[in-house]
């Protein structure tokens, strides 16, 4: 047997629906479990969700309903850029974490919870849940899809898109929650995104 022949990767095996479907469950009651932990804080996080979060507070709308009716715009772009599989997939897991916040009372009440402790446990748990997502080619829609878009139609770099938006939610965030549970937040979003950082990178997996 040649050196080629021993040392060449095995051939990857597609995930099935099933696969894809109970992914999906694991990873979005993750999430939801992370989203929790920085609401019963009062925190939040990057993304739609964060914007669902500065929402929530200012006009008293359940998370999951903003959460979803936010996402809405973004599943064309999703279509056009990513695919129907990875559009219905993501609309989904939209759908069942804005269903798992409405409940999510019935199910955990949290009576008091440390907001850093709630920042950094809450993010790693997020991390974990998304990903979950990703291995499954599976998202929580909103500011990633929009990033890619306008990266593949002006060039604009999808990292600094994501960036630059993260840092308007902050801000934003900054009238409605007060500035060191901002900084909590910032803290629980490093959290997050050490996860992600440290176990998707690419060569380390292929998801198909």
């Amino acid at each position: 047997m040649s050196t080629t022949t021993a040392n060449a990767a095995p051939a990857m095996v597609p995930h099935t629906r099933t696969e894809d479907a109970v992914a999906i469950g694991v990873g979005v009651t993750l999430i939801s479990v992370g989203v929790a932990f920085l609401a019963s804080a009062g925190l939040l996080t990057g993304g739609m969700a964060g914007l669902a979060f500065v929402l929530h507070y200012a006009t008293g709308i359940g998370f999951g309903k903003l959460f979803f009716a936010l996402n809405l715009p973004f599943y064309w772009l999703a279509l056009r850029k990513l695919g129907l599989a990875f559009t219905l997939k993501t609309f989904a897991a939209v759908a069942l974490l804005s269903v798992l916040s409405e409940l999510q009372p019935q199910f955990l009440q949290i009576s008091e919870l440390q907001p850093l402790y709630a920042a950094i446990t809450g993010g790693l748990i997020m991390g974990m849940g998304f990903l979950v997502l990703f291995r499954h080619r599976c998202s929580l829609g909103g500011v990633g899809i929009m990033a890619l878009y306008l990266q593949d139609r002006f060039g604009w770099r999808a990292g600094k898109v994501q960036m630059a938006v993260d840092c308007c939610i902050v801000l934003a965030a900054l009238v409605t929650v007060e500035p060191l549970r901002v900084l909590w937040s910032v803290i629980g979003a490093v959290a997050l995104n050490l996860v992600l950082a440290m176990n998707h990178r690419p060569g380390r997996y292929m998801a198909v």
